[in-house]
């Protein structure tokens, strides 16, 4: 008589807890050998131990020694997010002590995460937590998923959790990346999305560990050089391998692709034939000692030294180079990190935000942070003709169409080769160009309308949309599989109204506009009570506005009462402090989503712990 695998665990458990062992003819071998370590070290299943948490002081400091590993992350997490969103999952990072880091919920999920604990700052480790995918996983530096009654602790077995383990270019763990659901949302591809993410992370890991490095991507298939699959080199100037990745291992399995060894150690191409190429983006051909054939590129787009030269200094890390623009919120801080990271290593960005919240600037940000030394070309695409966007952006031929130039013309994406490519109001994209850029994404060849050789560009992409993305492929408007293209590294700017550090923005923006002009403490309080639909630029227009009304004198409370109207003041009252109004507004949109955190820290673009002390201080409960 077959027995079904969930009878096989309910079997196992019955002796877990009535006999204190762990069968290994019911359990997966490893599920078996973790309920073995957890007997072994103590743990008993019918009495969990309460959970640990740390203290603030400590989750930042955590956070602080993580950090590269969690920029590169929690934009995973982004991704991995919309990938799975609505469907009960929460999803977590945790660092190489099993201390949860970043979590996102999906709001059908806070039951579950209040029952689990799965917070920022709790100690989830198989030691103290018993069998389960995060702590597990940390333990045998393999992707694992622990399924309802698998779990030790009984508590756990409403969850489903798979996990993966996240190494650093030396090859010791940097973190575990985890995605738990309700047992009855299961999904099987889950392990496949929580595996590819780690992938990226250890990827861009990888890259960060060696910016000052040459480093060279390789695949047997040129169409695989911008995906998980891409083998990764690091080399040293003259030559000598410093570092590779896992895939390169793959590829080169057999070959002598370790540290120290000579690049001709491994590949018949020379090493002086592959530097010949260095300060080319074109696509070169390799062959390793065994005669496969490979095609690769340099990442880095700065000039390499030559063979056997001196090395070079090393470059500025990511976050070293100011923005020019008031980025004191935490919000804002946290987006600079994640678009200067990822610029660095030539991913698609994708900015969101209201109107007006500085889009472009970010952008423009992250052009800077990427050091090409190319152009920075901003396109509007809502103000392109639909019948000649694809001609302005990948170029045409003499006589493509009525009106052609003569000669042709390049376009504005190989107008950006060496930089940046902005295009701004994506969502308003067509649909026939949406595929056009999707293949662009797949091998950066330019192909001009009506016909001409195509041309292989190095550009960063970076777009933004003040639209909902996911609102418009569930509405068939936008390209699901180029809405996750673009998604690689999301950033959300938050509104004016919710930014901590208005004051900032608005006495720096005022300097700009009339540098004479002060502008007093209540009149910056009563500023903050606006609405602020316009943002940034709506602001701008209403202190251009307050320096004409009273250029002389101290802008005060009264003169922006003035500029608001008698309607919107709000008379001799004492007006709230900044701090106070801010509160106010998040309380609004706490009860606009109807008590949903996630939804308003969305809404608002901040972070949910934000929206946490916000409804503390006004002693509204929320869920632990």
């Amino acid at each position: 008589m077959l027995i079904s695998a969930d009878d096989r665990v309910t079997r196992a458990r019955s002796a877990l807890e009535h006999r204190g062992v762990a069968p290994v003819d019911l359990l997966a071998p490893e599920i078996s050998a973790s309920w073995t370590r957890c007997l072994q070290s103590g743990l008993d299943p019918r009495r969990p131990p309460p959970f640990d948490m740390i203290g603030e002081a400590a989750l930042r400091a955590a956070r602080e020694e993580a950090e590269a590993a969690r920029v590169l992350a929690l934009a995973e997490m982004q991704a991995l997010y919309h990938q799975i969103a609505g469907s009960n999952f929460l999803i977590a990072f945790a660092d190489p002590n099993g201390v949860l880091l970043d979590t996102i919920v999906d709001p059908s999920f806070h039951s579950a995460a209040r029952t689990a604990s799965i917070r920022p700052g709790t100690l989830w480790t198989e030691a103290r937590c018993g069998t389960n995918a995060l702590g597990t996983a940390n333990q045998i530096g393999q992707p694992i998923t622990v399924h309802g009654a698998e779990h030790f602790f009984a508590q756990h077995n409403t969850l489903t959790c798979t996990a993966a383990p996240v190494f650093g270019a030396n090859g010791t763990l940097a973190g575990v990346l985890d995605a738990s659901s309700n047992c009855g949302s299961r999904q099987q591809h889950t392990r496949a999305l929580v595996g590819m993410a780690a992938t990226q992370i250890e990827n861009g890991l990888f890259r960060e560990h060696h910016r000052s490095h040459l480093v060279v991507a390789f695949h047997n298939r040129g169409e695989y050089l911008h995906t998980l699959s891409v083998g990764l080199l690091a080399l040293r100037p003259d030559g000598i391998v410093l570092g590779t990745n896992p895939q390169a291992r793959f590829l080169l399995q057999g070959l002598p692709a370790l540290a120290g060894r000579h690049f001709d150690d491994v590949f018949r191409t020379a090493f002086t034939a592959l530097m010949d190429g260095a300060r080319s983006r074109d696509y070169q051909r390799l062959e390793d000692r065994v005669g496969s054939a490979f095609v690769a590129m340099i990442e880095n787009a700065r000039p390499m030294p030559l063979a056997r030269a001196a090395p070079q200094p090393r470059a500025p890390v990511a976050g070293t180079i100011a923005p020019d623009f008031v980025a004191d919120d935490p919000a804002v801080v946290a987006a600079l990190r994640q678009i200067e990271a990822g610029a660095l290593r030539r991913l698609p960005i994708l900015i969101r935000g209201e109107t007006g919240t500085g889009k472009e600037q970010l952008a423009r940000h992250a052009h800077a942070a990427s050091r090409r030394r190319g152009p920075f070309v901003p396109v509007n695409c809502a103000a392109l003709s639909d019948s000649l966007i694809e001609a302005e952006l990948f170029g045409h031929a003499e006589g493509a169409f009525t009106g052609a130039r003569r000669g042709g013309a390049p376009g504005l994406v190989c107008e950006a080769q060496g930089g940046t490519l902005f295009l701004d109001e994506i969502g308003a994209m067509p649909m026939p160009l949406q595929a056009v850029l999707l293949r662009l994404l797949d091998d950066w060849t330019v192909r001009p309308v009506g016909g001409g050789r195509g041309r292989v560009v190095d550009v960063l992409l970076v777009a933004a949309t003040n639209a909902e993305l996911e609102e418009l492929v569930a509405d068939g408007r936008f390209r699901a599989d180029l809405y996750y293209r673009l998604d690689a590294v999301s950033v959300r700017l938050p509104p004016l109204r919710a930014r901590q550090d208005f004051a900032a923005i608005a006495r720096r923006m005022l300097a700009g506009i009339a540098p004479a002009a002060a502008i007093s403490d209540d009149a910056i309080d009563r500023l903050a009570t606006h609405p602020w639909h316009g943002n940034i630029r709506e602001l701008r227009n209403v202190l251009t506005r307050l320096t004409l009304a009273a250029p002389e004198r101290m802008i005060d409370a009264p003169a922006v009462g003035g500029v608001f109207g008698a309607a919107a003041d709000p008379g001799p009252s004492t007006p709230p402090s900044l701090r106070e109004a801010m509160r106010m507004r998040i309380l609004s949109a706490h009860r606009e989503n109807g008590g949903n955190v996630s939804g308003t820290a969305r809404q608002l673009g901040v972070s949910r712990n934000t929206i946490y002390r916000a409804i503390g201080m006004a002693g509204v409960g929320h869920p632990g």
